[in-house]
């Protein structure tokens, strides 16, 4: 229900009014003061709670509506725009004004072509045992020593001066969606591959065997260090398609989750400060944040249940 912009009365406020008068006793000028409307409103709001009517807004809809296209010629109009004809060859088709086809396209929800045929959604998978797949991804986060403008206000010409940026390694298994995390000074091919042996030695500690991982095309994905390493561990490389990055989609998911309620949550004053606070996030996501595609279990209890 959406209330006029100038409404003085909300459901909540008209059975207030109406309880004062016959539950507490006021006086219906009293009431109707306090509630800021007129006694006579106060008397047509009373009259329905007697009846034990609704004290909710009506609709203002006529109750019939004769003029109103048959239903026959709705469905004519539907059809013939699901074989993807314009409004206007339907209304020359159908005898009827460019006007009322648009009016019932809108209102069956077909006025656009991309509704005929809205997109499928992406293919959908998860790995059957954990570590089967995990999924590696990087996201860069500036430094800095103060908050900046936007915190504290002082206007754009207080910036906070630029002191570099901290790459966010993320490692998130398929099955369990358990996470592991490091904040890096970058995300060079050395410091990828170090992030991933201490990734697939944690896992380890906790039963899983890492088998694959997947990453995007980034550069220290393709160096000779990476292939050299899971070649000597015997994890296989995956690589995404280009321009997909939903292929390493949980990563990405994972990666916004982690920047609404940890990176963004709170002002921190200085990123030194935002990295400290990274491990009880952490340790909160993988053992006590629900998680909807577990079925509302957390990672710990889905590699539990495994």
């Amino acid at each position: 229900m959406k209330l006029h912009g100038n409404a003085r009365l909300t459901p909540y406020q008209r059975n207030l009014m109406c309880r004062r008068v016959r539950v507490e006793g006021w006086k219906i000028a009293d009431a109707a003061t306090a509630a800021g409307c007129s006694e006579r409103t106060c008397y047509r709001w009373l009259a329905r709670y007697d009846a034990g009517q609704s004290l909710d807004d009506r609709s203002s809809a006529p109750g019939s509506v004769p003029g109103r296209t048959p239903a026959e010629v709705e469905a004519a109009v539907e059809k013939l725009r699901r074989l993807r004809w314009t409004s206007t060859r339907i209304a020359a088709e159908l005898g009827m004004a460019t006007s009322t086809v648009c009016a019932i396209l809108k209102r069956q929800g077909l006025n656009r072509l991309s509704k005929l045929e809205p997109p499928e959604p992406a293919n959908r998978y998860c790995r059957r045992h954990p570590g089967e797949l995990v999924h590696i991804d990087v996201k860069k986060l500036g430094r800095f020593n103060r908050p900046g403008h936007r915190v504290t206000g002082r206007g754009p010409g207080h910036r906070n001066p630029r002191v570099g940026w901290e790459a966010v390694h993320v490692c998130v298994d398929d099955t369990t969606r358990l996470a592991y995390v490091e904040v890096l000074p970058d995300e060079k091919g050395d410091t990828s591959v170090g992030f991933l042996e201490r990734a697939v030695a944690w896992f380890a500690e906790r039963g899983v065997q890492v088998e694959r991982v997947m990453t995007d095309n980034g550069a220290p994905y393709k160096s000779k260090v990476w292939a050299a390493w899971c070649a000597d561990h015997d994890i296989r490389h995956l690589r995404t398609r280009p321009y997909r990055p939903r292929t390493n989609g949980k990563a990405e998911r994972f990666i916004q989750t982690m920047l609404r309620e940890w990176a963004y949550a709170a002002t921190y004053q200085s990123s030194d400060q935002r990295t400290v606070a990274l491990r009880p996030w952490l340790d909160y996501y993988n053992h006590r944040r629900p998680h909807g595609a577990l079925g509302h279990k957390s990672p710990a209890d889905r590699l539990r249940s495994d």
